[in-house]
């Protein structure tokens, strides 16, 4: 009989199952994600079993990844295209998007129009520095709406300079927060568990990504336990989003 402390797996829990992941690095041998065609692959086999219907894939586009739209769309179209011949018609959908650090080449690219927006055509999946801000953050999401573009913030949890009151006064001006689902785990320690717990329990959370990386370490991660109340938040995330 479960009770309020009761745990059970992510994996365990088919919390997955039917869900879309809006934040990964699957698309292979574009940034610091999967590398090989072959493992991306293997991955999206992975997801399968598991239940993701939806999958997002969000490679870096930042100073160190000056990832070109067009080399990106191009990959894209070759993965699409490896998927579906590798085994005919596959149940995962595959989506293109991006992951956007806050630096001068997004800004560059925001004014010209060139960016790789995720749901709707107008939402940008964006991030900062876990330790810092960049300068003028409030205003660089301000430049973002006036663009007419609404800002989504990658694992907000995972921002140390940050406290409670930061994120209930982005919260109230309507930017969108996306949780890592790893976090609720303790992927990046105690203190980021912690605040995923804290922001998901305030309902301040709009979207679910499992910002994949190492497929193996993924798979580790989702066969911890998690407690009944924080699964139960989970599902409610992954019903509104």
């Amino acid at each position: 009989m479960w009770t309020l402390f009761s745990r059970q797996t992510l994996l365990e829990s088919g919390i997955m199952d039917g869900m879309t992941d809006y934040h990964s690095h699957v698309l292979p041998g574009v940034d610091d994600g999967i590398v090989t065609l072959e493992k991306a692959l293997h991955t999206l086999n992975f997801y399968e079993k598991i239940g993701v219907r939806d999958l997002w894939l969000t490679p870096h586009i930042m100073e160190d990844y000056p990832n070109q739209t067009t080399d990106l769309q191009r990959e894209f179209s070759a993965f699409s295209a490896a998927y579906r011949n590798n085994c005919g018609e596959r149940p995962v959908t595959l989506h293109l998007a991006s992951e956007n650090m806050l630096d001068s080449l997004f800004f560059q690219r925001l004014d010209e129009g060139d960016l790789l927006p995720i749901i709707d055509g107008r939402q940008i999946l964006v991030e900062t520095f876990c330790c810092n801000p960049p300068f003028g953050f409030e205003n660089l999401l301000d430049q973002i709406a006036y663009k007419g573009y609404m800002p989504i913030l990658a694992h907000p949890e995972r921002y140390r300079y940050m406290s409670m009151s930061d994120y209930r006064d982005l919260h109230d001006r309507g930017i969108k927060f996306q949780l890592n689902l790893t976090s609720v785990v303790g992927a990046y320690g105690t203190e980021v568990q912690a605040k995923a717990h804290t922001l998901l329990k305030k309902g301040y959370y709009s979207m679910l990504g499992s910002d994949l990386h190492h497929p193996e370490n993924f798979a580790r991660m989702v066969g911890i336990p998690v407690r009944k109340s924080v699964l139960d938040s989970l599902r409610s995330l992954i019903n509104e989003s």
